[in-house]
């Protein structure tokens, strides 16, 4: 388990300054603790599609954004990342979490889980599975690649953020 505070603070002194998305359990102690800190700006959004738009809007705007979602919202995304971020090279960390890996969650998130990777590697957007051993790395590679203006997901399984408190 990683502190959400720390993680946050990570991401603050990688220079990224806004968050928008679209709450998951896996991800609430994170979304708890920007919400709490009066010096970031988190969005929600209705759907992740919309969570894309917000953070691309805040890009050109001069942010750094991050993206927050369930992966069962990729499905939604994909056009816009690969219509809009890909494209335009726009662009964002995704902060994405991994319901069903292992197999082992509710059904509607079991085939999702599955394939998230595939549909990521499909579309030409890097990731890397966060851990508790890896996330100063993993946040590097996502750091490189968003300094070339392209997006990149962090998948995040269960039990890896705490509940912010």
């Amino acid at each position: 388990m990683a502190s959400s505070k720390q993680f946050a603070d990570l991401l603050s002194t990688k220079g990224f300054n806004f968050y928008a998305g679209v709450p998951c359990s896996l991800l609430s102690g994170l979304i708890r603790v920007l919400e709490d800190d009066a010096q970031t700006s988190y969005f929600p959004a209705v759907r992740e599609d919309a969570a894309v738009g917000l953070c691309a809007g805040a890009y050109l705007a001069g942010k750094l954004p991050v993206l927050l979602m369930q992966n069962s919202g990729l499905g939604y995304c994909l056009n816009a990342f690969t219509s809009l971020n890909l494209i335009y090279r726009i662009p964002v960390l995704v902060i994405m979490s991994w319901r069903g890996e292992g197999g082992k969650d509710a059904p509607e998130h079991i085939i999702m889980g599955e394939i998230n990777q595939k549909l990521l590697q499909t579309a030409g957007m890097c990731h890397s599975v966060l851990s508790a051993d890896n996330y100063q790395e993993a946040l590097d590679a996502a750091r490189g690649k968003i300094n070339e203006g392209l997006p990149y997901t962090l998948l995040v399984g269960k039990g890896l953020f705490d509940e912010g408190h």
